[in-house]
């Protein structure tokens, strides 16, 4: 191994088969300002970076390893040449452009260049995504292979662009939507997000927001830093943080950019935000140790999963160049700055500094297995004995082994390793010392519902709260309500208004509100559907029973008159007007009591029909019974007239037979009415909103309205009969109490049309209830009961001369 000038590989050893690395050794360098008189000197490099020798050190740890192993590549011997990148995409090209052409570059200082073939068969190194798309872009039509360990930008998956880069580390694209899923999971869906200003954060924000958009997860604000920004750009940035009202902050950034952020965050005591990060810095022992105000405690991230290296730390501490690089390297860090001998034998055990941190050993495992791969094609290509493919990078493409700790290595079609991932928590401990703890794994390999298991007891939150904490801009919708969104603001903002009157909504953040079937309705809390009450007129409330009782005391009472009509049937006042008649209109009145009833209780298809046609029938009968008495009344007083010979015609057959024909004429109606378009039980949805209404449907409106027209014409003949003979002479004219009958029959069934078309549901039976029951009371009462009066209370007067008028 030899160290060499800058400009030269940094380390390199000879081999059989070489292979290159491209090392940020540093981070940063000197600007020189360029006068372009003279040719430009070679960057002068600054800011040591310790990692990248981490990384060299792994690298050059798995190249020793195969070539004492006797297993792979026997008798072939692996070099490998080193090159410093200092952090700058510019010198990253030139580098890999000198080792795809087997150029070394030499120092300034050489009066001519020296050249002579240096080869390699692929090129590893470089942890950001930026140099790489570089070096991919100039390198890839070589199909020069390039291995990254750290590398994770989705865009290096592209084969038409790079399509000789593959990488030991997956893709953005599943860690971004891996972290899109994992704040879904934990409810926050009004997030805040910071991503490194390069490839790798843009990208992988874009991916993150594409998918966080596609599970409801909106961005409050979405803002990108880089570590040389300047102070006003922060400034900014924090104020964007302190106006928001999230208190999630996705943090997509590398481990550089996140250390200069925390320190300005720090002087601002940005406490109480809840971060969510990326592998780039979520592992990090130094952003750990630099986040002194503890404001990332109880931040959750992805990493991937840990790993070990069988040997890998003991080599660190007893190479003597890395004894080498610590003395010079702690040198630059010591505040006295003076020097020290290094003899090759100091004890490393206790220092501490980011070179002897083991933290990421996932890392560092990358970077193994990519030595190896290269190591399994090359035994592949050198073993083949047949016609075989001989492209080293076909052969890495298409390799599939186990490293000795038992983790498979191989990529798939666009050169990605399977992406799983750890669950890091931050948890904090005694000493202002941070623990990563694994606290669940993503696996993208697995169905959707499978990929992410989470031990959520065991997660430490922001603030040391064992509660997850609550980042939403509106909170959930119960059931019963309904989204509305807020105008000019991301759908995450909402307000929640209440389902209107038979509409539900039975699941929380319900967009629409379902409207329930119409036999249904919503309950108070509009979160269910509940059959909705069948009302009609019942027997067992108040209202039924009032109407039952009534039309049983009406029937009680015509059979009470029918009794003491039957008991005097042979006195004058019985046989006055013929009995006959009287008898089958208290009949016709009974039967009109009874038809009432067929209106109470729940339609059916037969009382439907029943009810209507009884109430027709019965009532036709009993005004024809009416109308009878009131012609042969009429009659016989114009009998009495010289030469006239009237009453043939009205005896006692005549009226049987004009009864029959006017009772027959409304059956004949009520048949055709029937036959034609029966009235039918019916469910009215539309009277109220929460109620069904069970009543019966007319069927045929002109067949009611023919009913009720035909009794009208009948009671208003009478009512012109029983008027034209109110004053004939006689001391007992029944003419007269036949008119006020039918003025009150008259006048109830004129005021029935307006009330019964106004009423609602069963108010409108019960009118018409009410109707049958006002009219057949007052022809009991105006006809019968002043009879019932003389027969019972004044005797004397029930004698054929007093009916006659001859009594004194």
């Amino acid at each position: 191994m030899t160290l060499s000038d800058p400009d030269s590989p940094l380390l390199s050893q000879d081999g059989d088969i070489m292979l290159g690395g491209i090392f940020s050794f540093h981070s940063s360098w000197k600007d020189r300002q360029n006068t372009y008189m003279h040719q430009p000197l070679p960057l002068q490099c600054t800011s040591l970076n310790f990692r990248a020798f981490q990384f060299a050190q792994t690298m050059l740890f798995a190249i020793e390893e195969i070539n004492n192993s006797s297993d792979i590549l026997p008798g072939t011997s692996l070099g490998y040449k080193m090159y410093d990148t200092c952090g700058s995409v510019a010198r990253s090209v030139k580098v890999s452009l000198a080792v795809a052409n087997g150029i070394e570059v030499e120092p300034a200082f050489f009066e001519a260049p020296c050249m002579r073939p240096a080869q390699v068969q692929t090129i590893m190194g470089e942890t950001s995504s930026s140099p790489w798309m570089a070096v991919a872009t100039v390198i890839g039509p070589f199909y020069i292979p390039m291995i990254s360990h750290f590398a994770t930008c989705a865009c290096l998956s592209d084969k038409t662009k790079y399509p000789s880069f593959l990488r030991t580390i997956p893709s953005d694209y599943y860690q971004s939507r891996a972290l899109a899923h994992l704040v879904k999971h934990f409810g926050w869906t009004w997030v805040g997000a910071i991503r490194t200003n390069d490839d790798y954060g843009n990208n992988g924000m874009a991916t993150f927001t594409e998918t966080a958009q596609q599970l409801g997860v909106c961005l409050e604000y979405s803002v990108p830093f880089y570590r040389t920004d300047s102070e006003d750009r922060i400034q900014k940035i924090i104020e964007v943080i302190k106006a928001s009202t999230s208190k999630v902050i996705v943090a997509f950034m590398s481990h550089l950019d996140m250390d200069v952020l925390i320190h300005a965050l720090s002087q601002y005591n940005l406490t109480g935000y809840q971060w969510v990060g990326s592998e780039g810095w979520i592992l990090d022992s130094q952003t750990a140790a630099l986040d002194r105000y503890h404001i990332l405690d109880g931040a959750i991230g992805l990493s991937i999963p840990k790993a070990h290296v069988t040997g890998l730390k003991d080599k660190l501490f007893t190479e003597f160049w890395e004894t080498l690089f610590n003395c010079r390297f702690k040198k630059s860090e010591s505040s006295a700055g003076a020097d020290r001998e290094c003899t090759g034998h100091e004890d490393l055990t206790g220092v501490q500094n980011s070179f002897t941190d083991m933290s990421l050993m996932p890392i560092f495992n990358n970077v193994y297995k990519g030595v190896y791969a290269v190591a399994h094609a090359l035994h592949k290509i050198l073993s083949c004995k047949k016609t075989c493919n001989n492209t080293i990078l076909q052969n890495i493409k298409n390799i599939h082994f186990k490293t000795k700790e038992g983790d498979e290595v191989h990529f798939n079609e666009d050169g990605d390793p399977p992406a799983r991932y750890e669950i890091i928590n931050w948890q904090p401990r005694e000493n202002d010392a941070v623990d990563f703890v694994t606290v669940g794994l993503h696996d993208a390999s697995l169905p959707p519902d499978k990929q992410l298991d989470l031990q959520s007891d065991s997660i430490i939150w922001v603030q040391n709260s064992p509660q997850v904490p609550v980042s939403v801009c509106s909170e959930k919708c119960p059931p019963g309500t309904r989204k509305v969104l807020q105008k000019g603001k991301p759908v995450c903002c909402y307000d929640c208004v209440q389902c209107a009157d038979g509409e539900i909504s039975n699941t929380t953040d319900s967009f629409t509100c379902v409207r329930c079937h119409p036999e249904f309705w919503s309950n108070e809390r509009r979160d269910a559907c509940i059959k909705k009450e069948a009302v009609f007129l019942s027997y067992e409330e108040i209202m039924g029973a009032l109407l039952t009782a009534a039309s049983l005391f009406g029937t009680c009472m015509t059979a009470a008159v029918a009794f003491i009509f039957f008991r005097y049937r042979k006195t004058p006042i019985v046989r006055a007007n013929n009995s006959e008649l009287s008898f089958l209109l208290l009949f016709s009145l009974t039967l009109c009591f009874l038809c009432s009833l067929t209106f109470i209780g729940r339609p059916s298809e037969w009382s439907c029909m029943l009810r209507h046609t009884a109430f027709g029938i019965t009532f036709v009968l009993c005004i024809s019974c009416v109308l009878g008495k009131t012609m042969v009344v009429l009659m016989a007083f114009r009998s009495t007239l010289p030469g006239s010979n009237v009453m043939k015609w009205f005896g006692p057959a005549q009226q049987r037979l004009s009864v029959l024909g006017f009772t027959l004429i409304q059956v004949i109606i009520c048949i055709l009415w029937l036959t034609i378009s029966p009235p039918f039980p019916f469910r009215n949805f539309r009277e109220f909103k929460d109620k069904i209404i069970l009543e019966c449907a007319l069927g045929s409106p002109v067949g009611f309205w023919a009913v009720l027209g035909y009794i009208g014409l009948l009671a208003i003949l009478c009512f012109i009969f029983a008027f034209l003979a109110r004053k004939l002479p006689d001391n007992f004219n029944e003419a007269k109490f036949i008119t006020f009958s039918m003025l009150i029959f008259c006048a109830v069934w004129i005021t029935f049309i307006p009330a019964y078309v106004s009423s609602p549901g069963k108010f409108s039976v019960a009118v018409e209830i009410f109707a049958i029951l006002a009219s057949s009371f007052g022809l009991l009462i105006c006809i019968f009961v002043p009879k019932c009066y003389v027969i019972l209370l004044k005797p004397e007067k029930n004698t054929k001369k007093n009916i006659m008028g001859k009594g004194s």
